[in-house]
């Protein structure tokens, strides 16, 4: 099975080396419209508001500019969704040295390794996600719940407070932020 996945990710290796360099690449993070839908995020009350626009942002951080990104972003998800981690954690690493400065690449990166439950690689990817998109609402939520696994519950809880910030209108992790308080009342935090 192994060597199945690896002449995959070879072969794509390939079409992306050949055809990256023809292509610009403008980075889904800097979309103009990003900064309107964050506006609007933060200013409505009205439920299917606030989940349109975060489907939107989503929408618009997975999309690249350039094609051969985008099939490999397609590409990598289809792997990951069907336990192919492997294959997919060498898609997202391919993404990333073609589109160093594409966020989305190192999110999704990041998930895979939670899912394989390398923690450190997945905090790194997820820090560098942030570094090149600091409104990142999901890998904060990441973040968060990573540190939730290693029991570290201040750390969990600061992630999980910024991505409410972005986003207010995230639920259940509203929710997680209110076990956390209560559970951490009277400690320093």
């Amino acid at each position: 099975m192994w060597g199945r996945q690896a002449a995959r990710v070879a072969a794509l290796s390939i079409i992306v080396l050949g055809l990256w360099a023809a292509s610009p690449l403008l980075a889904s993070q800097n979309d103009p419209r990003l900064d309107k839908l964050f506006a609007e995020l933060k200013s409505t009350d009205n439920k299917q508001t606030a989940d349109n626009v975060t489907a939107e942002i989503w929408s618009i951080w997975r999309y690249a500019s350039d094609p051969v990104v985008n099939w490999m972003m397609n590409e990598s998800q289809r792997y990951r969704t069907v336990g192919e981690l492997d294959s997919a954690l060498g898609g997202y690493a391919m993404i990333i040295n073609a589109a160093p400065d594409f966020a989305e690449g190192w999110h999704k990166r990041a998930t895979v390794y939670f899912l394989m439950g390398n923690y450190p690689a997945s905090i790194m990817d997820i820090k560098k996600t942030v570094t090149l998109e600091p409104r990142h609402f999901g890998a904060f939520a990441g973040l968060g719940l990573i540190y939730l696994r290693l029991g570290q519950e201040r750390a969990a809880l600061k992630a999980l407070e910024r991505a409410l910030e972005i986003n207010p209108h995230l639920f259940g992790t509203r929710q997680k932020v209110d076990e956390l308080r209560e559970k951490l009342n009277g400690k320093k935090i």
